[in-house]
């Protein structure tokens, strides 16, 4: 074999193991954002009618929540149509699964963050502007006092997603410092 069959080979069987370049842009832009949109979140709901923001940053929450929703959709089509990278041979079969449904649990849970927004934004009948480039129209009020409903709903979520991006964060570094595996890498 030549030498330069044998390094593609090499080179082929890492890639199964690392994510594609797309996966990974997608993966750190919705991280990043989740992040943002929680702290705005937590800001928001601080701020007085007399705040300059308190129109204006609920506008941006909404917009960047719903490019994001528009995100994680094609995220989630994405890594079920591409061919997913292996898992990480050391790792038990255990943490293959917890990974698995933490990861599923994500999607889900950020699923609920966007419905459970949406709700809240439109329980008046108002359509909620995306930037003033376009409008996602209102469904109206479908339950008795939505707002509140899917407000509390909206804010227990939003704990519940960032606890488990604390501990998935958590476990990659885990991986990464003290079993010194290539699961952080395959993100890079």
């Amino acid at each position: 074999m030549q030498p330069q069959q044998h390094q593609s080979i090499q080179s082929a069987r890492v890639d199964k193991y690392r994510y594609p370049r797309l996966a990974k842009l997608l993966h750190w832009l919705s991280a990043l954002t989740v992040f943002c949109l929680f702290g705005v979140g937590l800001w928001m709901v601080e701020l007085d009618y007399y705040s300059s923001w308190y129109r204006t940053a609920p506008h941006y929450h909404k917009s960047v929540g719903l490019l994001l929703a528009l995100v994680i959709v094609i995220r989630f089509i994405y890594v079920q149509c591409v061919v997913k990278a292996k898992p990480v041979q050391t790792h038990a079969k255990w943490q293959q699964k917890s990974a698995k449904a933490a990861h599923l649990l994500m999607y889900a849970l950020m699923m609920v963050l966007f419905m459970s927004g949406y709700l809240i934004s439109t329980a008046d009948g108002r359509a909620i502007d995306v930037f003033n480039w376009f409008s996602l129209p209102s469904l109206g009020e479908v339950i008795s006092q939505q707002e509140d409903v899917a407000g509390l709903i909206h804010e227990y979520t939003a704990y519940a997603l960032i606890a488990l991006v604390v501990i998935h964060a958590i476990a990659a570094i885990k991986h990464h410092v003290i079993d010194k595996d290539d699961t952080l890498k395959r993100m890079y």
